[in-house]
């Protein structure tokens, strides 16, 4: 049997959300005597208390063409929302394409790494939570940020908290090799990726594209190797 593996950084979510539950189904059955009335709430608990755990799963899933160290996967579940041309100015200062995926409730929470490469660069940013779609929520908002670097290119990434977001895990050790497709963190509830690769990278998604983290490729970095 294939259990279900749970991020491990959300055990502290999962127990606290079950204590209060727990806490909420006995008052209930303690005080609500009307079982048309107690049962149906305490149905609504156990079903959150499900859910809760759920939210936190973290899927097994096989990346495309592994060895292939030129293609982008995305971050994240989600939508994509944003594909343009902008100047990175944390740490490529450079012209890139951005791509941004937003995560709704239901989507996966869990973040892996986009490319095979090194930790070049980590940087965790508190800050404010404004909605996900907010067009300054990337620059504003609670965020870490990430770029791995390899033969082809640098994919520099940020995991941007959303107003129900108020915590971000990431796992960047910077001279850290890593591998497309392993978890690199995890926002807990709504948030968004911002994705930068370099201008010549083939973009292969488009705003209103649902995509899966791992499994769909986004871009493919161009076919020439950097000094």
């Amino acid at each position: 049997m294939n259990w279900i593996k749970i991020d491990s950084d959300s055990y502290g979510t999962i127990l606290i959300s079950w204590c209060i539950c727990a806490v909420l189904i006995f008052l209930v059955a303690y005080f609500i005597k009307k079982l048309w009335i107690s049962i149906p709430l305490c149905s609504l608990f156990v079903i959150f208390m499900v859910f809760i755990t759920w939210f936190f799963r973290v899927p097994n899933r096989d990346a495309p063409d592994a060895q292939n160290d030129r293609l982008v996967t995305s971050v994240a579940d989600g939508k994509v929302v944003i594909v343009e041309k902008v100047f990175e100015k944390e740490y490529l200062k450079k012209e890139c394409i951005q791509i941004s995926v937003y995560m709704d409730f239901f989507d996966v929470h869990c973040n892996f790494w986009p490319i095979n490469g090194e930790v070049s660069y980590y940087q965790y940013h508190p800050g404010k939570y404004l909605l996900a779609f907010h067009p300054k929520s990337s620059e504003l908002n609670e965020h870490s940020s990430s770029c791995l670097k390899n033969d082809y290119g640098e994919v520099f990434f940020k995991q941007i908290a959303g107003t129900f977001a108020r915590r971000i895990v990431c796992y960047s050790e910077p001279g850290k090799k890593e591998n497309r497709g392993d978890q690199c963190g995890v926002i807990k509830f709504g948030s968004r990726i911002d994705h930068f690769v370099p201008l010549d990278a083939d973009v292969k998604v488009k705003v209103g594209d649902k995509v899966t983290a791992v499994e769909s490729v986004i871009a493919v970095l161009p076919d020439k190797k950097e000094d």
